[in-house]
Order: structure tokens, then sequence, then C-alpha cells
């Protein structure tokens, strides 16, 4: 329960302050009655998956996968954008075809979305293959990439 609080704690820190260091993530949780060491933060870090992004303020804060479309930075969805070459569902599969030696890095950035619906995907040289439970999910799923493709 308490790790819970304090993840929650964390989205809610780095929302609504930059946030560049873990020194500072620890003083901002000290300041709202929680007692934490840096390896704690560190961990929890890692658990929610935050990584950093330019700031406004700052040279580097950090940042929620949650925070924009999909969780992907702006730089991520160009990449995906101009790699992606058609996209389909199949069953429970979603088949992405990217530009030759593209595969990876269509990959990562399905892999970065962290989509519940999404089971598993292996990324090829011009493929990605992703893996959902249902067909169901993997029509949402491939509605959801459609549409970082056309934003």
């Amino acid at each position: 329960m308490l790790r819970n609080a304090r993840h929650n704690k964390i989205l809610e820190i780095i929302a609504e302050k930059e946030i560049g260091t873990q020194e500072e993530l620890c003083e901002e949780l000290a300041a709202s009655n929680f007692s934490v060491t840096q390896a704690t933060v560190s961990r929890d870090i890692k658990e929610l998956r935050l990584f950093k992004v330019k700031g406004n303020n700052k040279r580097f804060r950090y940042a929620s996968v949650n925070e924009n479309e999909g969780g992907i930075s702006d730089k991520m969805r160009s990449l995906f954008q101009a790699c992606v070459e058609s996209m389909h569902a199949v069953g429970n599969l979603i088949v992405i075809k990217t530009l030759n030696g593209n595969g990876s890095n269509a990959g990562v950035v399905v892999d970065r979305l962290g989509y519940r619906e999404v089971a598993g995907s292996v990324s090829g040289d011009d493929t990605v293959l992703i893996v959902c439970e249902t067909s169901s999910d993997a029509h949402v799923v491939c509605s959801r990439l459609e549409a970082i493709l056309k934003s």
C-alpha cells in the first residue's frame, strides 16, 4: 500500500514540477511525509518507467510514459511515422511493415507505449509482429497506432 501511494505521489510531483535528479525527488517526497532513500527512489523510477525529457526551466526532467499519447516523445512519434509503411490486424496479431532496417525502431516505440492489450512483440528487419490477447484487443491497439501515424 505504501509503495502504491509513493508511486502515485511521484507521478503527481513530476506532473507539477520539473524534477531533474533523484535527490530532488527524494526531497519532494520527504516534504510530503514519505521517508525514502535514493535507492528506493531509483527503484521507483525504474518500476514507473520514468524517463528524462527536455524541460522548460531545467535541462532535463523526469517524465512519465502517460504524459503524452502512448507515452512517447515527439522524437519517437516522428521516428514511428517515418519508418512505418503499413499495418493491419490479423486475428489477435498486428503486422507492421517498416522501411528496411527499421523494424527494431518501430518495435521500440511499440514497447515504450506499454499498451496493456499487448502481450508481446517481435521485431525483425522490416516487420514488427505484435501479439494481443484477443482479436478485439488487436483492433484497439491497431487503431491507436494508426492514430499516432496520423498525428
